[in-house]
């Protein structure tokens, strides 16, 4: 399937405009498309550089009782985390100040893979967002 490529992540939001500045501010993305849904419900394709795209719908229902996401995410089958690369783990975490929810590190993983850290947080719908430095991936 030599024309496929990764299209997106659909991400439901108690608060999207909430959600929407969050990975704006902190994550670099920006509006690639807004699609009107009626009265004051839209969908809204947020993009980045490198054209990953999070689409965010509004939460229409509570949580029907999945326990809560801790540390770098749910261990049952679905999805763990959404995780972005960054030159400096922890330069990210001190400009998101207040916003950067710790679950779980910052980790060193040098034993793996030198200069690889990590640390996992919490977005403002409890989503896992995992930022990591220095991984590389493995040579023949």
């Amino acid at each position: 399937m030599a024309d496929m490529v990764f299209s997106h992540i659909a991400l439901s939001c108690a608060d999207p405009a909430r959600t929407e500045q969050y990975y704006s501010d902190h994550f670099g993305f920006r509006r690639g498309r807004v699609i009107p849904l009626g009265g004051d419900n839209e969908i809204v394709f947020l993009k980045n550089d490198q054209s990953v795209y999070l689409e965010l719908f509004r939460a229409d229902a509570e949580n029907p009782g999945v326990p809560v996401a801790i540390n770098d995410g749910p261990h049952y089958a679905g999805i763990r985390h959404l995780a972005f690369q960054v030159s400096d783990v922890d330069a990210t975490v001190k400009a998101m100040g207040s916003a950067a929810e710790i679950t779980l590190g910052p980790l060193d993983f040098s034993d793996f893979i030198p200069g690889w850290k990590t640390i996992w947080l919490k977005d403002p719908d409890g989503n896992i967002v995992e930022i990591s430095q220095g991984y590389t991936d493995q040579t023949a």
